[in-house]
């Protein structure tokens, strides 16, 4: 079993064991862990949890603080909005809250362009719930990011001033680029570092971020501190963001009622997508002459490794960091492309939310092994917040070998100098 480590240390972890990490509601590591001995949990006012967006203090407390800090990062894509709440620790940090909804935000969007009512009614009922974990945990900073959904619609500016009046959170559109580098210091720790490249892709619902590093610029650096993970994005060589995402895929071949001949429609568009950025950087080449693997972080992967492991319910501690062989990710896909729609459904790691987007992940991954046939992906249930999170802290000089810790107490109470 692989046991979550430093940035994995997730309040899904806590509730492992909640067995609603994947509900029929969507919803995922709503529950509250248990407080860690001796937390603080402050309350920030309502008028404070914008201010915490911007990363500014709300709550009195040092933004830089190692003690008092606590950081929140929020992911809004087309199809999910994850939240997660995180303090400092000698080796990253430690969640202490965590939500994730489906909400499909960007429904309809690639035909209409614009986001649906009932998308966005949906969604800010989410935020509220997000809006209120914040609040409670006294978040001092944050960084609330919306993805492709948002930056496509034309009436996203509408749905910004909705959420900031309704929910009371600023959110920050970011472009692809910076999705791909967040993508990358989320799950850095998970990296094979005797391998010469990796690829790193996060399939998303609007968009798919497939980023290429050179672990060979990686040096002797630890994978421990907060600032080196931070630091593998200087090991990437090249980057694309293909407009190609679960729910676009989807909604154009149709995801409920997939036959071999849509499946295979769906991995030609994405096939047909790549061949630009592999044209111009052939990586298919360069992985030949060396060792490579995959590292994929998105729900795609992570549904394909909890059913390869025959999981009955979605447990997080045996997906994160498990080995995939090419193999083994082929096995479950053609399973998957064999059964029906409502046994997608019944299957424990899918269920209803997912049924109708599955087989859709499942060509993405199909096109780049095709066109860069590798035999290990290694999956990561991490991604974008724990991006978030590490570069916030990075930001604020929180390092495992480096941040101060509070001051030792005498058994009268009055302080005592570290020695050590």
């Amino acid at each position: 079993m692989n046991e979550p480590r430093g940035d994995a240390r997730t309040a899904a972890n806590a509730s492992r064991d909640a067995r609603a990490m994947r509900s029929k509601t969507g919803d995922k590591g709503e529950g509250t862990p248990p407080r860690e001995r001796g937390e603080a949990l402050g309350s920030a006012p309502a008028e404070g949890l914008a201010g915490a967006a911007e990363g500014t203090n709300v709550s009195g407390a040092s933004a830089r603080s190692p003690v008092r800090s606590v950081y929140a990062a929020l992911d809004l894509g087309t199809n999910n909005c994850r939240l997660l709440v995180a303090k400092p620790s000698r080796r990253g940090f430690v969640v202490i809250d965590a939500f994730s909804r489906i909400i499909r935000l960007g429904e309809g969007v690639q035909g209409s362009g614009k986001l649906s009512k009932d998308a966005m009614d949906r969604t800010i009922n989410a935020l509220r719930v997000c809006a209120d974990k914040m609040r409670r945990r006294g978040v001092t900073r944050s960084r609330l990011i919306a993805t492709e959904a948002c930056r496509i619609a034309v009436n996203s500016a509408e749905f910004m001033d909705r959420v900031h009046n309704e929910a009371g959170l600023k959110l920050e559109v970011v472009g692809r680029e910076t999705e791909a580098k967040l993508a990358v210091s989320g799950c850095a720790s998970l990296l094979d570092r005797n391998c010469d490249w990796a690829l790193v892709f996060d399939i998303g619902g609007g968009s798919s971020e497939l980023i290429w590093l050179d672990l060979k610029r990686l040096g002797e650096q630890s994978r421990r501190s907060v600032h080196d993970r931070a630091g593998v994005q200087n090991c990437i060589s090249a980057w694309t963001s293909l407009p190609i995402g679960v729910v676009t895929l989807a909604e154009r071949h149709g995801g409920r009622d997939v036959t071999e001949d849509s499946y295979e429609a769906m991995v030609e568009d994405v096939m047909v997508a790549l061949r630009g950025f592999e044209s111009q950087h052939r990586f298919g080449e360069r992985i030949a002459e060396g060792s490579a693997h995959f590292l994929g972080t998105s729900g795609t992967v992570t549904t394909i490794s909890g059913i390869h492991l025959k999981l009955p319910f979605y447990e997080r501690s045996r997906v994160d960091g498990c080995w995939l062989s090419e193999r083994n990710v082929r096995n479950v896909s053609g399973d998957l492309l064999a059964m029906s729609y409502e046994e997608r459904v019944a299957q424990p790691c899918i269920g209803q939310e997912r049924a109708d987007l599955v087989l859709a992940g499942c060509a993405i991954l199909e096109a780049l092994l095709r066109t860069w046939p590798t035999q290990r992906l290694r999956v990561a249930d991490r991604g974008l917040r724990e991006g978030i999170l590490t570069t916030l802290m990075a930001e604020d000089g929180h390092d495992r070998r480096g941040s101060p810790r509070p001051p030792r107490r005498r058994r009268g109470g009055r302080p005592q100098p570290n020695r050590d």
